[in-house]
Parts: C-alpha cells; sequence; structure tokens
C-alpha cells in the first residue's frame, strides 16, 4: 500500500542549478549546547531548520535555558544560564529521532547535581548507547538503560577526568566525553582510533574554552569558564552530499552550491567524485568560528568505478547513502568497513541494498558494507525509507536515472535534517 507520505520520483535529463544548503546540523546541535553553558546571550545564525536540532534546543529549554528563534532569519539565540544554573526538568526530556541530542547531553547531564531521564523515539531506542554510557560511568557519573539503549536515567554526580580510547570511532561519543570533562576535576583525553569531524573541538575554542589537541588525542581540563558568542552557521556539507552526487551521476549535470561547509574532516565525498570521474571545483571564500566555508561546483563527466576504503569510513558515514545513490546510473560503488551503517537511524546497509532494488538497481550487501553496480537506466519501483531521512534522499538521487517513475515511502523523513529536499528537487530538475 503507498504511503501516506510517498512522493513520486520522475526520471530527469540532468539537474542544474545554484542553490545554498540549510545551516549544518553537526555545527548547530555543537553551539546551542555550549551558548547553553556560558552566562549570556549568543546568537546563532543560519540555524539548521532540521527536527534534530529543535530535539536539542527543546530539551535545553526543558532545562531552564531560554530559547529565542526568529524564523524569518533563521536565527537561534539562546540564553545561556551557565552549566550551574540549570534546573531539574519536570519530566523527561525528549531527544526525538537524535542521537547526537541524547548522546551530547549525557555527557552535560552526568555532572549536574540531579537525576533526569531522557528518551528518543522508537528508532532512536533501538541505536546504542553503551558507548557513551561506558566512559562517563568511568569519569563518576551513573546512568541506567535498558540494555544499553534509552530511555537513559542520569544520576549527575561530581565527575573526574579520564583518559580513553573508544574502540568505535565516534564523534558523537567523543564529544559527550570532552563535554562531561569540562566540569570534571583534572583533565579528560580522548584518543581516537581514527579521525572524526572535529566541530565540537573547533566550537569549544570558539566559546573560549582551552583545549590540546595532539595528533588524534584531545584533552580538556575541568573548571573553565567559556565565553558567550554571536556565530554564523554554514550550509550544511552532509546535506549537499546528495546534489553533488546527483550531479556527479547524471550526464550534463552541473550544480553550484554556495556558502556550504569546507570542514576538512567532512570534505572527503569530493574526492570520491573524483574518483569517480566528476569535475569538481572548490573555492574558499571565508573562514567563521575556525570553519571553513566556500563555494563547490561539481559537473558531470565519465562514469568509473569507486571503492570505499575502511580507513576512509569515518569521515564519509552521514555521506555513504548519498555515494550508493553514484552508482544508480552507470559505474560502481564498493563500501567495506561501515558495520557502523547497521546501527543509525535504520540498519542503513540492508534498507539501502533493499530499497536500490526494489527500484531494479543491481545491489549486494556485505556484513560490512555494499556494491552497487550501475547497469544503465533502471526499471523504476517503489523504495521504503523505513523513517530514516538519509535514505529517503539517497533513494530520491537514485530514481532520477529511472526508464520509469519511481516511488520513495516515507518521504517526511527529511524533516529531520533537511525540511525543503523535495522543494530543492523540483527546482533543480530538468
Amino acid at each position: 500500500m503507498p504511503s501516506a507520505t510517498a512522493i513520486t520520483i520522475k526520471p530527469a535529463r540532468r539537474i542544474s542549478g545554484r542553490l545554498g544548503v540549510p545551516g549544518d546540523k553537526s555545527i548547530a546541535h555543537r553551539y546551542a549546547l555550549l551558548a547553553a553553558l556560558v552566562d549570556g546571550p549568543s546568537r546563532l545564525a543560519n540555524f539548521a531548520p532540521g527536527a534534530d536540532c529543535h530535539s536539542t534546543l527543546g530539551c535545553l529549554a526543558s532545562l531552564g535555558v531560554q530559547i529565542r528563534e526568529d524564523p524569518a532569519s533563521r536565527s537561534v539565540t539562546v540564553m545561556g544560564r551557565g552549566f550551574k544554573q540549570w534546573r531539574s526538568p519536570s519530566g523527561p526530556l525528549d531527544a526525538g529521532n537524535s542521537g547526537t541530542t541524547m548522546r551530547m547531553m549525557a555527557g552535560l547531564l552526568a555532572a549536574q547535581p540531579f537525576s533526569v531521564t531522557m528518551i528518543g523515539d522508537e528508532s532512536l531506542s533501538r541505536r546504542p548507547m553503551r558507548r557513551v554510557i561506558e566512559p562517563l560511568a568511568r569519569m563518576g557519573a551513573r546512568i541506567e538503560a535498558t540494555d544499553g539503549h534509552a530511555p537513559l536515567m542520569i544520576h549527575g554526580h561530581p565527575l573526574h577526568g579520564i583518559d580513553f580510547a573508544p574502540d568505535v570511532p565516534s564523534a558523537q561519543v567523543k564529544s559527550a566525553v570532552l563535554l562531561a570533562g569540562l566540569h570534571a576535576e583534572g583533565s579528560t583525553s580522548v584518543r581516537e582510533p581514527a579521525q572524526t569531524r572535529d566541530h565540537t573541538e573547533r566550537a569549544l575554542t570558539t566559546f573560549g574554552y582551552q583545549l590540546d589537541v595532539a595528533g588524534l588525542t584531545t584533552t580538556v581540563r575541568g573548571g573553565q569558564t567559556g565565553q558567550p558568542r554571536d556565530v554564523s552557521i554554514p550550509g550544511d556539507f552532509s546535506s549537499a552530499a546528495f546534489w553533488l552526487v546527483a550531479a556527479s551521476a547524471l550526464p550534463g549535470s552541473h550544480v553550484e552550491i554556495t556558502d556550504v561547509g569546507l570542514n576538512p574532516t567532512r570534505t572527503g565525498l569530493l574526492d570520491i567524485l573524483r574518483r569517480f570521474g566528476a569535475r569538481v571545483t572548490v573555492v574558499e571564500t571565508a573562514t567563521e568560528a575556525g570553519e571553513p566555508r566556500g563555494t563547490i561546483h561539481v559537473e558531470a563527466d565519465r562514469h568509473g568505478t569507486v571503492e570505499v576504503h575502511p580507513s576512509e569510513v569515518p569521515g564519509l558515514i552521514d555521506e555513504l547513502p548519498a555515494i550508493a545513490a553514484l552508482a544508480a546510473h552507470s559505474g560502481q560503488v564498493v563500501v567495506r568497513g561501515a558495520r557502523e551503517l547497521r546501527v543509525k537511524e535504520s540498519n542503513r546497509i540492508t534498507t539501502l541494498v533493499t530499497g536500490f532494488r526494489a527500484l531494479g538497481i543491481d545491489a549486494d550487501e556485505y556484513p560490512d558494507g555494499f556494491i552497487i553496480r550501475g547497469n544503465g537506466a533502471p526499471a523504476g519501483g517503489v523504495a521504503q525509507a523505513q523513517g530514516d531521512h538519509r535514505m529517503a534522499m539517497a533513494f530520491a538521487v537514485a530514481a532520477l536515472a529511472g526508464h520509469g517513475a519511481s516511488r520513495v515511502d516515507g518521504s517526511d523523513a527529511v524533516v529531520i535534517s533537511y525540511p525543503e529536499f523535495w522543494e530543492t528537487l523540483e527546482r533543480l530538475v530538468a
């Protein structure tokens, strides 16, 4: 049966246009949390419009932090109370679908002098939380969970610093431990097994905190006090990824994306597109709050074979669904070392392969990845997004290469990160 939120995608000869994308979701979460820690107002311009970041704002409001939103200018003002002035909420904090909200808030709540329960939707309640519970418990917090999953009952306690080496690279876990370390006795270090996005480190510096970064090890000293800031958030690279891929995959296509974040821990996709055969031009125009931004221009050229190696996965984890769509028309994409995709908003490996097959695209899954084989224009069909925003967008991009119309069921999932996705797609398609 068709979903009540299904959308039909017609084949496209090409896509073309110049556009901006919503504010970066990862940066928006971090700026909101840090703004709430300091004493005084911070204005966050170009705040991400998706539901995930509004889950973070909602949790902060429940903790007594005043939030003022200006939809016309897409800005948010956070009236920071100072960390010690957060109040015990009257009920559970609802993180919605946002793993970033739940994990990073856990790091801050671990040092509060009260207990709080964090809940999430059905999808978030299936995602693993032991990876953040265990280091916070080592620091002195007591966190109860159900078999390592939400809801989390966090009993705040005075914390002490630790030297933490996670087994799985995770920017969210790294961030949770560093945020807890700001309010712990002594110093806290996180030694990553591989580079993950460093937005937290850059944001901490922007808000006046001192930290030491040596290779893959980041250290913060407890007891620091930050300062309020007025900052502008660049466009979200992970949202731009779907248009960059579509322009690379469809012959004759070209897109130009302006004022998009160019943080080097996020832009590994550009190398993938070049290896696939696209023409990619990047112009950095500014750096604000330590975050570079600029313009990306991509044009389709030849189609080739791309293999994403395990060492590349941590820097591409959010872009892998988009990368799969590169091969919808022609070429081949192989991804290995990405088992982490199985514990995202959906089991992204199975959801992706099942959806691509339903669209008529040759795809197989591995325990830790997938292979997509382009075989000309696919027949089209019906793909199920399974409540996952990145799946819905990946299926839409893949369906553009179809011989006939396709349908994406669960299309409303894009509200999590990119509410304007479908309107933008309609504008770019030729």
